[in-house]
């Protein structure tokens, strides 16, 4: 009987590289230093609205002052750091399956959302950004006049 391994980490790179594709992520966007530093990957869910997007990360453990959004030339920049926890003395036996440490994750959004009114909120170790877009400028109809 054979058995297949299953990778957590490839399904989640693999969801990651659609949602990338999908929203316009592109591996030449990201600065290579920063990938670099990235530790860990938190998985993100994207979802649009006719007026608004909703991204939300999973950075459970994260403390909300450990986590820095940014908005710059439509790009969304997610970072922060999950500490490792101290080891204690009476431990005998350790087994780790939680990442910690840097992560960074950047999503390039359209250039019709409104920068200034972009908020986040860390709830129970959901990071989710709300992100609006700025109303559409509607075609103004222009009367044409006879000439005499």
């Amino acid at each position: 009987m054979n058995y297949s391994r299953y990778e957590p980490r490839s399904a989640i790179s693999q969801l990651q590289r659609e949602i990338e594709r999908i929203f316009g992520d592109h591996e030449s966007d990201r600065s290579s230093s920063s990938a670099a530093t990235a530790e860990w990957i938190p998985p993100a869910d994207i979802a649009e609205y006719a007026d608004h997007f909703i991204l939300k990360l999973d950075v459970p453990g994260v403390n909300a002052q450990a986590i820095e959004v940014t908005l710059e030339h439509s790009v969304l920049t997610i970072s922060g750091e999950r500490q490792k926890e101290a080891a204690q003395a009476d431990v005998q036996r350790t087994r780790l399956e939680r990442a910690f440490g840097r992560f960074h994750r950047r999503f390039t959004l359209p250039e019709t959302v409104d920068a200034a009114s972009v908020r986040a909120t860390n709830n129970n170790g959901v990071l989710e950004v709300i992100i609006p877009k700025q109303p559409q400028a509607q075609p103004r109809r222009i009367e044409v006049a006879a000439a005499h």
